[in-house]
């Protein structure tokens, strides 16, 4: 049997995905026990959520517990991985939830607010206080505990997150992220104006190789993973422009890295850049302008705008939308008054 288990990051790293081949000499077998055999984590319900979340396929069709492995045939699967213990206290720290049903909710994320637990961010994250709010939420794991949670978004980005209440939820949403069949659309404002009214940004994402804190662009594919930004004017104000990104991809800092490869970093973005003056004078009013909005939004100026997916159970397609935060609303509105003064 030849396994070659494709352990992803980014959006995916909390889940396995795996592709089995079958040997020539394999017996006729069920499914579900031919995937206990070889799949540390696949216990009969994790392969039944699967399967009914078009997560588990043979040959690449849809299939069912009971079917009977034969040589050849090749499966395909992702699955949460297990959870490794770890002492994360809840807390009761609010959520703006934005929708809750039976099988995930919606919240808008703050900027500042870690998603999950690490080193140096043990409390006040998301998780802590998923935990105190809600109970059996399904986990998943790399290294930490982490309920719920099939996506995340950077600490000082604000916006939409989907956090899985079952865990066929969880895998159904899971299987989306990783098809790339979910709609997410940010508003990032960047320094400069685009050459093109939209475009699209395409090049690999891995780690720097100067530096392991932030991503970089390889565009000829040698490193790192293929990552698609989609992008479109949303208004130009001569120094900086307000986009509209839509993501193809999910990588980690994926805008923030692709827009500082165009030459146009996020605005306050102290990790890629974007916290100097990289447009206009560097002296004078127009100085003390751009260091007054810094104050005013001491973070890259991102924040996740709509979320798209379809409902894990109906099948029903949701689309979330929030309005932008106070700190990114304001920058905008004083950008817009500056020039309309100079």
């Amino acid at each position: 049997m030849n396994t070659e288990p494709v352990l992803e990051e980014d959006d995916d790293e909390l889940f396995e995905h795996y592709r089995l081949v079958a040997d020539k000499g394999q017996g006729l077998m069920r499914l579900d026990k031919y995937l206990s055999l070889h799949v540390q984590n696949a216990s009969r319900n994790k392969v039944q959520n699967g399967i009914e979340a078009g997560a588990i396929k043979v040959n690449d069709l849809p299939t069912k517990a009971s079917y009977k492995i034969k040589p050849g045939d090749v499966v395909t699967l992702s699955l949460p991985k297990p959870p490794r213990n770890t002492d994360i206290l809840p807390e009761n720290i609010p959520l703006d939830i934005i929708y809750e049903d039976d099988e995930l909710l919606v919240v808008n994320k703050p900027a500042g607010m870690v998603v999950h637990p690490a080193h140096g961010n043990w409390e006040g994250t998301l998780v802590n206080a998923l935990l105190y709010h809600f109970r059996n939420l399904p986990t998943s794991a790399n290294g930490e505990i982490r309920p719920g949670l099939v996506h995340r978004i950077d600490k000082d980005t604000s916006g939409l997150l989907v956090i899985a209440k079952t865990e066929f939820a969880m895998t159904h949403l899971a299987n989306q992220f990783f098809h790339h069949s979910t709609e997410r659309t940010y508003l990032a404002l960047v320094w400069g104006e685009m050459k093109e009214e939209k475009g699209t940004i395409t090049g690999n994402i891995g780690r720097s190789v100067k530096d392991r804190k932030v991503m970089a662009v390889y565009p000829d594919g040698d490193q790192g993973k293929h990552a698609v930004t989609h992008f479109e004017v949303v208004k130009p104000l001569r120094y900086v422009s307000l986009l509209r990104c839509n993501l193809e991809t999910g990588r980690t800092h994926q805008i923030r890295a692709h827009l500082q490869y165009k030459g146009h970093p996020l605005f306050n973005d102290a990790a890629y850049g974007g916290d100097r003056i990289l447009r206009g004078l560097q002296g004078g009013s127009y100085k003390a302008f751009v260091e007054n909005c810094f104050k005013l939004i001491p973070r890259q100026a991102l924040h996740a705008k709509s979320l798209g997916l379809e409902h894990p159970r109906t099948g029903e397609w949701l689309q979330f939308e929030v309005d932008l935060p106070e700190d990114l609303k304001t920058v905008i509105e004083k950008w817009e008054n500056y020039l309309n003064y100079n």
